[in-house]
């Protein structure tokens, strides 16, 4: 009798799929302890994106939540999502970064690493399969599945070829996107299993057009000897088949499954509460997304797209930005949508439109795709996109992108530590993400509670981020937490225009001619109002709303037409803001770590006189 090997990932790609990974650590332990009890092969439960997401949203240590993850589950291996020469990071970091993480991964309790690069190019996985299989871990060696005239089954088995060469323990597809097809399936699965007999064949697919349980049931019936579910709770829309489903189904045909499915069916319950608890993220439309099919826009970005739309007042754009998707992925010759390079298409495509004309303003990341900084794009770059973007630039494709990245880890400790970093995982995490570490650091040393800690409010009742209009003047306004009670009386954090504010908030009876009945607010620094309006060729906007992480100039200085002035993160993605014409800094009005809209000035420029 054939046996079936099941990996859970309700808790990794589950959350992250349905619930935009905002679950807390401690919402989740519990559930934990059920799966932990069930018999599966390996429990995913972290990288993805649920590294960024625990510092960035959460206020949440990555590395503590996976070391309790491992106290709550000591019987089964733990699995995680690590992207190649990305890391669990959104562009390439080099070889000493990506060294250093896999073995803080592995000590803080990462058994099994499932290891993709979004290109398929194996030369961005072989540094990270390398360490791993060093440090005795198992590792899959994955297959970033997607549709397109240059990905067929030949190409595949050339990508699993070289990776079985780099010494993988297990050959994994990953369907990111929910596009492998049950006839697909079947015939990728036999001829891996023909060419590749003493390697298992992993199954990773997503429900997101209600295929992943039929092309599961077919790539075992050709070979597949492991596939990856999640609890009925966490199941189907954009995420995965539900577990306690295809071991009722497989059992039927004849195959073994050594997982307790009754147990699996009470984690599944104990989530339903948890599942309600994160409601205002549970968003997505209870039928499949068919579209899919064409546009192969995984679930978690559409999402984006209708908030930076919304931001724009372009909600009915939607449509026309998927359409470009599209045009983008064939312009950057077909690669895979998944982080990153979901990001980059993505992200060029929403700016095509918002702009009104393709490729006017590039992105960072599509500029070093195109130059190859990324790797080797599965089919060529057409010639006149590298030309539009790159100008007289050639691309690099004949290099390893890493190799052209010099070490930082021991350079970037100092900094980190002057940051408020307290240990080596804190340094991997500044390394990784240095302005979100260093603002989760600081949220840390004053001791902040999240909005969702706090017992006397109900999360789901107040928002969490909006905008206040005050004498005319727009603010806008993020709730980070509570501080300790004071004399004057409550106090709490407030990020306003991105910058941390302590808030204090008297009773109503200590304020003369309350101009409300929830008391006055003072703020412990001054504010600042809104910025200007452009009105002239010298006065800068960023296209998109979203947080300067970087600032390339300062008053005073020179500046050429082309020249970048700061890089604006929106999307994931960082976004080059470029001097429309030369001449002289005259006014920087941001700083790094603040939000910008697209209708407000963040730089003025005295243009030279000619």
């Amino acid at each position: 009798m054939q046996e079936i090997f099941i990996t859970d990932v309700s808790l990794r790609d589950g959350i992250q799929s349905l619930l935009a990974t905002r679950v807390r650590t401690e919402d989740m332990l519990s559930t934990l302890e059920i799966l932990d009890k069930c018999g599966f092969w390996s429990l995913e439960v972290w990288g993805g994106a649920t590294f960024d997401v625990c510092l960035r949203y959460l206020k949440e240590d990555p590395w503590e939540r996976l070391r309790r993850f491992k106290e709550h589950a000591p019987n089964t291996r733990l699995e995680m999502l690590l992207r190649g020469q990305n890391v669990v990071g959104y562009r390439h970091y080099p070889d000493d970064v990506v060294e250093a993480f896999i073995k803080k991964a592995y000590d803080n309790g990462i058994e099994v690493f499932r290891i993709f690069d979004a290109l398929n190019d194996t030369r961005n996985m072989r540094k990270s399969i390398q360490t791993a299989k060093k440090l005795g871990a198992i590792v899959k060696g994955v297959l970033s599945y997607t549709i397109s005239p240059v990905h067929t089954v030949e190409y595949y088995l050339g990508i699993a070829k070289e990776l079985v060469d780099m010494g993988i323990d297990i050959i994994s597809i990953k369907d990111q996107a929910g596009l492998l097809s049950p006839k697909m399936a079947y015939d990728l699965v036999s001829a891996l299993r023909s060419e590749f007999p003493r390697h298992p064949v992993h199954l990773h697919t997503q429900t997101t057009a209600d295929l992943a349980q039929m092309a599961q049931l077919k790539g075992i019936e050709a070979g597949a000897t492991m596939i990856d579910t999640v609890f009925y709770s966490l199941s189907c829309q954009t995420a995965h088949p539900p577990g306690e489903t295809m071991i009722y189904v497989l059992r039927e045909f004849g195959y073994k499954v050594s997982v307790n499915e009754k147990l699996y069916k009470d984690a599944g319950d104990r989530f339903v509460e948890v599942r309600r608890k994160y409601k205002k993220y549970d968003l997505l439309p209870p039928y499949p997304d068919v579209g899919v099919l064409l546009h192969q826009v995984p679930g978690g970005m559409i999402s984006n797209f209708i908030s930076q739309l919304k931001e724009q007042g372009m909600e009915e754009k939607l449509p026309e930005v998927l359409r470009e998707v599209i045009r983008v992925r064939e312009d950057l010759g077909y690669p895979p949508l998944v982080t990153p390079t979901s990001q980059i298409v993505g992200s060029q495509a929403f700016l095509n439109v918002v702009h009104g004309e393709r490729y006017k303003v590039v992105t960072k990341e599509t500029r070093d795709y195109v130059k190859g900084l990324y790797g080797k794009p599965p089919a060529p770059i057409k010639e006149e996109i590298i030309k539009k973007i790159l100008g007289d630039e050639s691309p690099v494709y004949h290099i390893r992108p890493a190799d052209l990245l010099e070490p930082e880890l021991e350079k970037l400790k100092e900094e980190a530590i002057s940051h408020g970093a307290k240990s080596d995982e804190d340094v991997l995490s500044y390394a990784l993400f240095p302005l979100v570490a260093k603002e989760f650091f600081e949220f840390r040393e004053k001791g902040e509670i999240s909005i969702e800690e706090i017992p006397e409010v109900k999360a789901e009742n107040i928002p969490v981020e909006f905008m206040i209009t005050l004498h005319g003047e727009q603010y806008h306004v993020q709730i980070a937490g509570r501080g300790e009670p004071t004399p004057e009386g409550k106090t709490f954090f407030i990020r306003l225009d991105g910058k941390l504010e302590e808030v204090i908030l008297k009773p109503i009876r200590e304020v003369e001619s309350a101009p409300s009945s929830y008391g006055e607010i003072t703020v412990g620094t001054e504010v600042k109002p809104r910025r200007p309006r452009p009105v002239g060729v010298g006065d800068i906007s960023s296209p998109i709303s979203g947080k300067v992480v970087n600032i390339k100039v300062s008053v005073g200085q020179e500046v050429k037409e082309g020249d970048v002035l700061l890089v604006i993160e929106a999307m994931k993605m960082e976004n080059e803001i470029h001097s429309p014409v030369a001449g002289v800094v005259e006014e920087l009005l941001v700083s790094v770590g603040e939000v910008v809209n697209p209708d407000e000035v963040i730089v003025r420029i005295r243009p030279t006189r000619i």
